[in-house]
């Protein structure tokens, strides 16, 4: 046996030779991104539940890129180069062709169908319905048009990304969905209409939800006076039981027969929500809640980091989304806001405007700071279930776009 040549050969094949090959540096960039959103992720506890997971699915792909680029014909490859380049590719015969993934593909690999097909957002919707109460939206529908005002950072980045002359119309629709600080709605959006960009607006999205309360509250107090932060707002209406259970119901037959293309989306939402609110189903509330959300976060996580691989990620494109996804969630924050303040006007003075910014869909981490920057203001302000109310319209309003989208975009 050649001690010598087998050590050279190992040293030749692994991952470590191959970095320094042609093409390797992008991969060694992607692993420090990588461990820099881990840190984020762990340590600045910046959305963990989802960022350890995509951080980590993005070390695993770049660490293991070279081996499974050429051993793409080995079954026990993490993952096989030309499947994924069928899945970032509609116009790629293979692009639907789970049967062939499931019977040659990787770990990576079959995991990602979960993604492509759209089933992890739905089922993460699922949970999200099972948590949330509609209570504060019920008592007082008003609600409703702060969370749509909500949506306008989504429809101004479109536009935005649209004029850049970089981007096309399905492409720029997946840029703008980011302003809806939904990560599970931008996912489902963008594997429908522009999967090759599913990594940098994956992270764009989750990044800026989980900075909310660094960039929303300099935008509170430059868009509204220090009389408007003082307002206290009164309890709203008890909501019966009956109400509960009927408003998941009736928004599915409402919304879905105006935008067909909203099913999955607020299917599954009001679906967890009426598991919620009937009484009769505690199990399945709290499975969708507990068991399912957390193993579909795992394998969501992981399969968004997997596509965030060196040479599809470091380009000028992963720049513009996002800056364009900064000027969308600010844009998003704005509207809510502008609209909080007309409303706190026609109200003459009864409505708090900081609730407005509460409208962006990031449950319930929006509507926490709005009460933060209330009770900062006001020690005896508790803005918290008022701004419920925006924030879960929020999520419908974001779903809506997203199906108006998917509409218009995806045919």
């Amino acid at each position: 046996m050649d001690i010598i040549n087998t050590l050279k050969g190992l040293l030749t094949d692994s991952g470590f030779s191959a970095l320094m090959a042609n093409g390797g540096w992008q991969n060694l960039i992607m692993i420090v991104i990588a461990c820099v959103l881990l840190y984020l992720g762990i340590r600045r506890k910046f959305e963990p539940l989802l960022l350890v997971g995509i951080a980590f699915g993005c070390l695993l792909v770049n660490i293991s890129w070279f081996y499974c680029k050429l051993s793409s014909g080995n079954p026990d490859a993490l993952f096989h180069q030309d499947l994924w380049d069928a899945f970032l590719d509609p116009a790629d015969p293979a692009y639907h062709s789970y049967g062939t993934i499931l019977a040659h593909g990787g770990l990576l690999d079959i995991l990602y169908i979960g993604v492509k097909a759209g089933i992890y957002p739905c089922l993460i919707f699922m949970g999200v319905g099972a948590m949330t109460d509609f209570g504060p939206l019920i008592a007082r529908p008003s609600s409703l048009i702060m969370g749509a005002a909500a949506q306008l950072g989504v429809f101004l980045a479109f536009f935005g990304a649209s004029a850049s002359g970089v981007f096309t119309g399905a492409e720029a629709a997946s840029i703008g969905i980011i302003g809806g600080a939904d990560g599970p709605t931008a996912i489902f959006l963008t594997t429908k209409l522009a999967p090759g960009l599913l990594g940098a607006i994956a992270v764009a999205a989750y990044s800026y939800m989980a900075l909310i309360p660094l960039i929303q509250p300099p935008l509170m107090k430059a868009l509204t006076t220090k009389k408007e932060r003082e307002i206290v707002m009164k309890q709203a209406r008890e909501v019966s039981k009956t109400e509960k259970i009927l408003f998941p119901i009736i928004v599915t037959i409402f919304v879905v027969l105006l935008l067909p293309s909203t099913a999955p989306l607020i299917g599954c939402l009001m679906l967890g929500n009426l598991f919620r609110e009937c009484g009769v189903t505690e199990r399945l509330s709290d499975t969708a809640q507990n068991s399912l959300m957390n193993i579909v976060t795992i394998f969501l996580g992981t399969s968004v980091g997997a596509t965030m691989i060196g040479y599809r990620f470091l380009d000028v494109q992963t720049l513009l989304i996002v800056g364009l996804g900064l000027v969308a969630f600010a844009c998003s924050t704005v509207g809510g806001l502008l609209v909080g303040k007309l409303m706190c006007w026609i109200t003459k003075g009864k409505i708090n405007p900081l609730i407005g910014s509460a409208g962006v869909s990031a449950v319930p981490m929006a509507a926490r700071v709005s009460q933060d920057v209330g009770r900062r203001y006001n020690k005896n302000n508790y803005l918290l279930m008022h701004a419920m109310g925006p924030n879960v319209a929020g999520v419908i309003g974001s779903a809506i776009a997203a199906g108006f989208l998917l509409k218009v975009f995806g045919g």
